[in-house]
């Protein structure tokens, strides 16, 4: 008898999202039940006096998120103003604010290949993208490769670890590194009479691990507020975007606003309640370009990160409705850029760069598209690393087999 696969494949599918879906209802009443918790909670907090909230909240401690003092308008939510008929509008809108405007991202991507190799061998690829979006100047797309061998995975560490955690180390801090370079070199903007820049990192800027933090953790801690210093010392707007967010700040929020003590509720996530709708509430961020208030990120485990002159964090965030039918993204944003009036041109350029990438912003697409490695990219690495073996005769093999299976994959 003949079966067809992918038929068999679908019944057998069916038949078990049929024996689970009792697990999936009661996932979602609780989700419903946890929805109309909040969204109350967050209704009655826009309802509280300024003042009254501050009072409230600093009596709790480890909340995940402070709001900013924008929130004295009794509004949690920012409507976009902006509307247009069809996309060639929003078009016209996004060239306005990017005219003469520089923005960057950069990204990276790596291989590691201990099981294709005799010897263990990485290596990353960062991709950058620059736009001055001025007809007069070119933009910069480019890529930066370097090969990571034995003895830097093996030997040349501060402390021992796994030679793949080593690669996506080096592979963070060269992230990081370009980002610096832009953010230095767009120093004096104003004095320049330039469009203010902006800088997309790709990740959320509040980077956290739980104690005790390794040597490893602890570098890419600093590596991440060195660089949020950066942009407050040089004047360069920098946001980390995360497209999709499973931050719980603001429940965390809102459980110490209700008074709820260790409230866990995993169901949700910041961004679900923002985008959420049930019956007697409509959502949140409703249209596309509206946003949260700034929040000063309050999360604990992250005191790398809180200014001590002020006691607040060097950064916050807003969620941001960048598409018409998902959830919001998280930008997180350090916190000069809010107090000192920048935000909502940060904010336009991120919404003009997400019209250009229809929904992502277009400058981390492409950096994201430059710095890919991709499976073709793999194979010739593995093949030049032998060819060089060969030439060079040196007691390194790359595997057969593992180069076949790449092929017929």
């Amino acid at each position: 008898m003949h079966y067809n696969l992918k038929m068999l494949y679908r019944e057998l599918l069916t038949s078990e999202l049929h024996q689970q879906r009792e697990d999936f209802q009661l996932y979602a009443r609780e989700q419903a039940t946890d929805l109309a918790f909040y969204l109350d909670a967050l209704r009655r907090l826009e309802q509280t006096e300024f003042a009254v909230l501050q009072e409230k909240l600093a009596r709790h401690e480890n909340i995940g998120a402070i709001p900013a003092d924008e929130l004295k308008n009794d509004n949690f939510t920012f409507s976009f103003s902006e509307t247009w008929k069809n996309h060639e509008e929003a078009r016209a809108w996004a060239n306005e604010i990017l005219q003469n405007r520089t923005t960057f991202a950069a990204d990276g991507s790596q291989i590691y290949a201990e099981k294709d190799t005799s010897l263990p061998v990485g290596a990353i690829q960062i991709g950058w993208f620059e736009n001055p979006h001025n007809d007069a100047q070119r933009y910069e797309k480019n890529a930066y490769f370097e090969i990571l061998s034995p003895k830097v995975l093996l030997e040349l560490q501060e402390e021992p670890m796994n030679p793949e955690t080593r690669v996506g180390e080096k592979r963070f801090h060269a992230e990081v590194q370009k980002t610096t370079e832009f953010l230095s070199r767009k120093k004096g903007w104003q004095e320049r009479g330039e469009k203010m820049p902006l800088a997309f990192f790709d990740n959320t800027l509040l980077v956290s691990f739980s104690l005790p933090q390794t040597d490893l953790q602890n570098s890419f801690i600093r590596a991440v507020v060195n660089l949020v210093r950066l942009s407050r010392d040089a004047k360069v707007p920098l946001v980390g975007y995360v497209d999709r967010s499973f931050s719980r700040d603001l429940i965390h929020l809102l459980d110490a606003f209700s008074d709820k003590q260790n409230a866990d509720k995993k169901t949700l996530y910041d961004a679900t309640i923002l985008h959420s709708e049930i019956e007697n509430f409509a959502p949140i961020l409703e249209n596309w370009g509206d946003r949260t208030c700034f929040c000063y990120s309050d999360r604990k485990g992250l005191k790398a990160f809180i200014e001590p002159e002020t006691g607040r964090s060097l950064v916050g965030f807003v969620y941001l409705q960048t598409t018409s039918d998902n959830a919001p993204a998280r930008l997180d944003i350090p916190a000069w850029v809010y107090e000192e009036g920048l935000l909502e041109e940060v904010l336009n350029t991120v919404r003009a760069e997400c019209v250009i990438g229809l929904g992502y912003p277009y400058p981390l697409e492409t950096a994201d598209q430059t710095a890919v490695i991709t499976v073709r990219d793999r194979e010739i690495f593995l093949r030049a690393l032998q060819d060089f073996a060969n030439r060079e005769k040196l007691n390194f093999s790359v595997s057969r087999k593992n180069a076949s299976k790449g092929r017929r994959r």
